[in-house]
């Protein structure tokens, strides 16, 4: 909203004082911080609230080690808190003309929404089953094909007749390989296999979320590691670069994501402003959630916040090395799906209990000693990932 302001008003002299508005930089830092202290302004109010609404459920999951019983009375649902700070930092700082923009929020508060009705249903209903799965995925899949049928298409062709034309890029990117070298273009292939990646990711987080401030974190350290990738693809920035015409040396401006070996991402700057709000808001959450937590996330906010991360991979062109920047959440569903798939061919299961955080516990691993150490290895995921920028 403020950088329509500032477009309304740009050739006049409060659009002069307002100048620094133009910059993506500044937006990105102030969205993060303005969600930041938006956050930790509202959260106690909030969180008292939902506790008096709460009052003697019991939010805790049945499918957990024995000690989460001592959790019992902690509300859930503390994700509205991270909803309501992404959405005022995006909608606040961002460029509303965006349609990466849209999307992002479509899906983020589409899945917010499904995450919602699975956390009202467990407390209504006074257990802790909520949605049915397939419900869930049915959901999910609907605003996911809203958003690209709907924001990121066209239906009428360049000749006049009417059809869907896809405003993705549907070239698949690498880690670790140039652009320029093997980008693959899976056409209408793209929309099956982003559907994988934003639904595989939503659910991914949704299983992470079983201890305190296990899943906010990862979830921090990604919106970073994208808030970097999207800016550097997006940004008009050059860098100084040499380039040999007839045998002679020359200088020569290079496009950043150019020069760096990645697809360009139109409005990648705007994406970067949401991600921001998604760290402000992340950090503010994990100020309550951190142990022993004052609040749960509860569905609202992991299945929302898995939606974002998905879209963002897809939308930044960050498809295959999201799996590197997603290292907790990959890793925590794959420990599900080999429990499951061991226990139905031989009856036996391969972690005591799944997901593979669980299994850390019924070892006998402190809950913030199994937290911080996954906190470690998300950030180290991080930084390969970004490392792979600089390999291309």
């Amino acid at each position: 909203m403020l950088y329509l302001l500032y477009e309304l008003i740009q050739n006049t002299e409060a659009g002069r004082v307002l100048n620094f508005l133009r910059y993506p930089t500044f937006r990105i830092i102030a969205a993060g911080v303005f969600a930041l202290l938006l956050g930790m302004l509202i959260g106690p109010r909030l969180i008292a609230r939902l506790r008096l609404k709460q009052h003697g459920q019991s939010n805790v999951r049945e499918d957990t080690p024995d000690t989460h019983q001592k959790k019992k009375g902690t509300p859930t649902m503390g994700g509205a808190l991270i909803l309501i700070c992404i959405a005022a930092g995006t909608l606040l700082f961002a460029d509303l003309k965006s349609r990466g923009v849209w999307v992002m929020i479509l899906l983020t508060f589409g899945y917010g929404f499904i995450g919602f009705l699975d956390d009202w249903l467990k407390l209504s209903k006074r257990n802790s089953k909520g949605l049915a799965g397939r419900k869930k995925m049915v959901l999910q899949t609907v605003f996911y094909l809203i958003a690209i049928f709907g924001l990121m298409c066209t239906w009428t062709k360049a000749d006049g007749s009417f059809g869907p034309t896809l405003l993705i890029d549907t070239r698949l990117t690498l880690p670790f390989v140039p652009s320029h070298w093997f980008n693959p273009d899976l056409g209408w292939f793209y929309v099956v296999f982003a559907w994988v990646v934003i639904v595989g990711t939503s659910n991914a987080v949704n299983l992470t979320d079983g201890l305190d401030g296990l899943a906010i974190v990862p979830t921090i350290v990604s919106a970073v590691t994208f808030c970097v990738l999207c800016y550097v693809a997006g940004t008009t920035l050059h860098i100084a670069d040499t380039e040999t015409v007839n045998g002679v040396a020359r200088l020569t401006a290079t496009p950043l994501y150019r020069y760096l070996g990645i697809l360009q991402v139109p409005g990648g700057a705007e994406l970067a402003v949401f991600c921001a709000s998604i760290v402000g808001a992340g950090i503010s959450f994990l100020w309550f959630n951190t142990y022993p937590a004052s609040v749960f996330m509860g569905d609202i906010g992991s299945l929302a916040l898995g939606g974002a991360l998905g879209a963002l991979a897809v939308f930044s062109k960050n498809e295959v090395v999201s799996a590197i920047i997603h290292g907790i959440f990959f890793a925590e569903a794959l420990s599900v799906m080999i429990q499951v798939a061991s226990f139905k061919m031989t009856g036996k299961r391969v972690f005591k209990m799944a997901p593979v955080h669980h299994h850390f516990e019924l070892k006998g691993l402190a809950e913030p000693k199994i937290i911080v150490r996954f906190w470690i290895v998300a950030i180290l995921c991080g930084g390969v990932a970004l490392l792979s920028l600089k390999l291309r």
